[in-house]
């Protein structure tokens, strides 16, 4: 298998990593503060990657150049995450996937602007026909809606964040120098840890921890090791293999994702007026599998 395979590979297992959040987090979110809940991940995913990092000898001294780095990543996924929590009190997990997948077409205004990379004729056909896909869900198949822009405010929140999220793949790849991608990934969640324990330093001083549910435990050790350690291993892993537009293209399966998580949770499953929506995004996924670009000259991982 090519290194473009891989990268595909990875990013298909990215897609159920990521949808799990959604449908778990819809069932934490009303129970706990967004950026304490965030703050407790980073520090557990953080944890766990810096001991496989010491543990497999990754870390060396260049880890450690410009730590400044670590921030501005971690910076933008704290928005991220922050805000999907934030989202998902109002907004129905299938309806936020969709949102999620706007972020090809923001990546790849980021993508030509920090490492000016080309969206290719098939890709901008793909990010369209997402596009559609995506706000035909966001908008519950209603044309009257749509025509009003009439979008709910936890989609509002979490569009906000899917900027952030869309701006890290292609910064990812202008920061990187090479570090190993465990010890990378644990640096940027130390700052994300700093970053969020100080935002929500008064939450987390406040939560009745003894009080919490347990499914906001079991979310919290999901999105520490699954949704966060593991898929910013894969996000790093895929994102020195293929454009940051690709990369970002696998959000399109993420709703479908989403509704298979619903259906396994005993959520239910959305009406059948949307799925149209669904399937637009998942044919956007299959125009982008062709790699029309060289294989990508790799980092040490």
């Amino acid at each position: 298998m090519t290194e473009a395979g891989r990268g595909h590979l990875a990013m298909l297992g990215f897609a159920m990593l990521v949808s799990g959040s959604f449908s778990l987090g819809a069932l934490a979110a009303p129970h706990i503060d967004p950026a304490a809940l965030n703050a407790i991940r980073f520090v557990i995913a953080g944890t766990v990657l810096w001991a496989v990092a010491v543990a497999t000898g990754k870390v060396d001294r260049a880890v450690f150049a410009a730590p400044w780095r670590y921030f501005v990543l971690a910076g933008l996924f704290a928005v991220y995450f922050v805000t999907m929590f934030e989202g998902l009190k109002t907004a129905e997990p299938v309806s936020m996937a969709a949102v999620f997948t706007l972020n090809p077409a923001l990546t790849a205004v980021f993508g030509y602007f920090v490492v000016r990379q080309i969206t290719t004729p098939r890709m901008a056909l793909a990010i369209v026909v997402g596009g559609v896909g995506a706000l035909w869900v966001i908008f519950d198949a209603d044309l009257a809606a749509l025509s009003r822009f009439e979008v709910g405010r936890g989609e509002a929140i979490y569009f906000w964040g899917c900027v952030a999220h869309a701006l890290y793949a292609p910064m990812l790849r202008r920061l990187s120098r090479g570090e190993s991608g465990v010890a990378f990934n644990a640096g940027i969640l130390t700052a994300g840890s700093v970053i969020l324990c100080i935002w929500a330093g008064p939450a987390l001083i406040a939560m009745d921890w003894a009080a919490l549910p347990a499914i906001v435990w079991w979310t919290i050790l999901y999105v520490s090791l699954a949704a966060t350690g593991v898929t910013f291993l894969i996000l790093r892993y895929a994102a020195l293999r293929l454009p940051s537009a690709k990369v970002m293209a696998y959000t399109y399966i993420v709703p479908s994702c989403v509704i298979l998580w619903e259906l396994a949770l005993g959520r239910g499953v959305p009406t059948a007026m949307i799925l149209p929506g669904v399937a637009l995004t998942a044919l956007s996924l299959l125009l982008l599998l062709k790699d029309e670009e060289k294989p990508v000259v790799l980092s040490k991982t």
